[in-house]
């Protein structure tokens, strides 16, 4: 499978708590912006164009909490509720929502065998520890990042001691009318080799 990081994120990395749950210091940044109709699209292609999702534990139950409980036209819901969902986490024993497992044992290997398996996209949706953990053993397909003009100068951030990647820019675009930017980026050619 392709593994494809996808995030909210900041001008200054943030990429805590985008959608302002309950007791967020940060009060929903994302969703004060217009992503427009290009930005929803961009998000339902994603979605719609992944066979299955890998999310970490706090994700994973802020998604079950809401998507069951969705319904749209489009289909990004049925999506979301339908397709397989591979949970990181060494504390949830029993996730309810339909068609979710926890990966068991060593996380570099279950995150590995999970990348050699045959399939499409797995889509990391925000899931900040999983995707720094992958990132960290090169195991990153892609990495879409939805960049909002905001500055927080707090929270956890997608990108940390540890992290270091080399990049490549395979797509940009403006979406919406508040200055938000779609970047989408590959491991550069020259340092998957070495």
């Amino acid at each position: 499978m392709r593994i494809v990081v996808t995030e909210f994120i900041t001008l200054d990395g943030v990429i805590e708590d985008p959608g302002g749950g309950e007791g967020s210091p940060y009060g929903g940044w994302a969703f004060q912006f217009d992503q427009g109709e290009d930005g929803g699209k961009f998000k339902l292609e994603e979605t719609l164009g992944a066979d299955a999702l890998l999310l970490g534990r706090i994700t994973y139950e802020g998604f079950a909490a809401a998507w069951p409980t969705i319904e749209d036209e489009a289909g990004f819901a049925d999506k979301m509720n339908g397709m397989p969902k591979y949970i990181v986490s060494s504390t949830l024993e029993n996730p309810e929502w339909n068609n979710s497992q926890v990966l068991e044992g060593d996380v570099g290997d279950a995150l590995t065998a999970l990348k050699e398996q045959e399939g499409g996209d797995l889509l990391v949706a925000g899931s900040g520890q999983v995707a720094r953990e992958l990132l960290r053993r090169d195991l990153v397909d892609e990495l879409r990042l939805m960049v909002f003009p905001v500055v927080l100068g707090g929270g956890k951030r997608l990108f940390d001691d540890g992290v270091t990647a080399r990049l490549e820019l395979v797509e940009s675009r403006p979406v919406g009318n508040d200055g938000i930017v779609v970047l989408v980026y590959r491991p550069k050619a020259e340092a998957a080799a070495a």
